[in-house]
């Protein structure tokens, strides 16, 4: 789904050679992963449950964890796969 109001413009930082003219040509178009591509999560039961059990045994009600997988493009190119394989619980400090 396209969401104007949520795309943010990014920009390079600035250097001393410029390897093509900055100046904005033509018109603008939006840069979401979903625009062109039907997306697709797989994600192992095994992480899931890792995830799962890890919520369930933290005292707290926010914590902060990471997920890590792979995003893979179809054959075919108009479909891309997250697959979600990891979870990492991180560190407190």
């Amino acid at each position: 789904r396209f969401v104007p109001e949520r795309m943010v413009p990014f920009s390079f930082p600035l250097s001393k050679h410029a390897l093509w003219d900055p100046v904005p040509m033509g018109d603008v178009i939006g840069s979401h992963i979903t625009y062109y591509r039907n997306p697709k999560l797989s994600m192992m039961e095994k992480t899931l449950q890792l995830a799962y059990r890890h919520a369930k045994q933290n005292e707290k009600k926010l914590f902060s964890c990471f997920l890590l997988g792979t995003l893979a493009v179809d054959e075919v190119g108009e479909g891309i796969t997250l697959t979600i394989d990891r979870f990492d619980p991180g560190r407190e400090v």
